[in-house]
């Protein structure tokens, strides 16, 4: 059984494999991977992966897209790169969720919510770990430094249950 401690995902504290380009708040000082961010502790890899999520949401209202579970995969996880349906199948099946229905907007409680629930799916599949792994503390503090807005971390948590 593979260990996902030993994830680059977790090393980095970068659940969601983050690229380098943007000067992240929260980032260590030394980087040391050449391609994906590195952070000071999960949270502020939580922090980028909600603002990068607020981006797509913000971007795919103004193209009139649908921000649902399809899009936000297909765009975070390419199929140049990925086995795209692949990911949002497991991400469906992790979530309940329906992959094609439109989410509400980030920057509602309820918004929120479902992006933190699909983070918590999405680490999952980067990261290699079961729903019960997830660092719920730390996604939900990233959900409330990026948007300010507090969630229950055990409303995400407690979902599969």
């Amino acid at each position: 059984m593979i260990d996902f401690h030993n994830s680059r995902g977790w090393r980095n504290n970068n659940p969601l494999n983050i690229r380098k380009g943007e000067k992240w708040q929260g980032l260590r000082y030394n980087q040391t991977d050449l391609l994906f961010c590195q952070f000071s502790d999960q949270s502020w890899g939580y922090r980028a992966a909600t603002k990068v999520l607020l981006s797509y949401y913000r971007y795919m209202a103004q193209q009139g897209q649908r921000f649902c579970v399809q899009t936000i995969i297909a765009r975070w996880a390419p199929d140049c790169e990925n086995d795209t349906s692949a990911y949002v199948r497991r991400v469906v099946e992790l979530t309940g969720f329906d992959a094609n229905k439109r989410l509400d907007a980030p920057t509602t409680r309820e918004g929120a919510w479902q992006i933190g629930v699909i983070m918590a799916a999405m680490t999952c599949v980067e990261c290699g770990c079961e729903w019960e792994q997830v660092p719920f503390y730390s996604l939900t503090l990233g959900i409330w430094m990026a948007l300010n807005i507090a969630i229950d971390l055990y409303d995400i948590r407690d979902i599969k249950k």
